[in-house]
């Protein structure tokens, strides 16, 4: 009778939980709030240049939670760090509840940090600068770890049978991916190369690499650190006549299309998805109950090794900006 008494009560309490869990879905679905707290402003400041895909995945995760939550979003980006810190600063202010920032370039950003942790404004670092979010007193990074990341790239290239690989850098001065080439050249039992190139010139992308191929034919493996340059890496390949494999960090429409067409062989998915969603809503959650994941620990939304098969899957998610 026991049994059958807490049951029913927990039937009872699951199906009052699901029609309000429905009920909050299918509000926020609409573009409503699905929460009836105060109306309060987010903000994202990230290192992202002009024109990169990979962070309207990320403005495309934190509008949707900031759509559920009921929170105003802003939004700016600089690739110089210490613009990115003046960024920084005119949301403090502006008065808002609620800081993500990317650590980049954490030197340019601490002292701004540590002006909006003073101002009472909590601050969640995304996607680069795990290692330093605590120090600068922030409440969780959310993202992956680069180095993890990379070593995940290397074994892949091992399992691949490559020999010789080069690591395209395209943003000078950025830790992330010095650590992500850190971490395949850790994993990889081949020799790793590391080639410095202006991500903001695309032309000069691909006849940096075009030249590099083209003076050393041992190259089989290129490994670039951002969905965008992929496409102009293979295009390098061809104009070199290289046969070397292309894979890349993140991804995207496509990168999924390349990868069932073969083009390259595979991506690194760290879900910037993910980072723009939970980083808005971690942030509520914070405001609304001091709920905070990951114990102070950073919470890890990557790697995950995408494949021709796996991009099958995924295509209908990057064509809709999700992925």
């Amino acid at each position: 009778m026991l049994a059958a008494v807490l049951g029913a009560s927990l039937a009872g309490c699951s199906a009052t939980g699901g029609k309000r869990a429905e009920e909050r879905a299918a509000k926020a679905a609409q573009g409503h709030a699905a929460v009836d707290t105060p109306r309060w402003t987010f903000a994202m400041v990230t290192h992202s240049g002009d024109g990169d895909t990979f962070w309207d995945i990320v403005q495309s995760g934190a509008k949707q939670a900031a759509a559920k939550d009921n929170i105003k979003f802003l939004y700016a980006h600089d690739v110089e760090g210490n613009k990115q810190a003046q960024n920084v600063q005119a949301m403090i202010d502006q008065k808002v509840d609620g800081l993500i920032v990317t650590l980049a370039k954490p030197d340019a950003m601490k002292d701004v940090i540590a002006k909006a942790k003073k101002a009472g404004i909590p601050v969640i670092t995304v996607n680069s600068g795990s290692e330093k979010s605590k120090e600068f007193g922030a409440l969780t990074h959310i993202g992956q770890d680069e180095v993890i990341a990379g070593e995940a790239v290397g074994e892949q290239l091992n399992e691949r049978g490559r020999k010789k690989a080069v690591c395209v850098l395209h943003e000078q001065g950025n830790v992330g991916h010095e650590q992500r080439c850190e971490g395949v050249k850790k994993s990889f039992k081949g020799e790793l190369q590391n080639l410095y190139v202006e991500g903001t010139n695309m032309p000069n992308v691909q006849s940096s690499i075009e030249a590099k191929l083209q003076s050393d034919k041992d190259i089989d493996a290129v490994v670039t650190l951002g969905a965008p340059f992929a496409p102009t890496a293979v295009k390098a390949a061809e104009q070199a006549g290289s046969k070397a494999e292309v894979d890349t960090f993140d991804l995207n429409a496509k990168v999924a299309d390349a990868l069932q067409s073969g083009k390259l062989g595979f991506a690194v998915d760290q879900d910037p998805y993910l980072q723009g969603y939970e980083a808005v809503d971690l942030l509520w959650l914070y405001r609304y109950n001091r709920d905070m994941l990951g114990g102070g620990r950073p919470v890890l939304t990557g790697p995950q090794i995408v494949t021709k098969d796996d991009a099958k899957i995924l295509a209908d998610f990057t064509k809709r900006g999700t992925r």
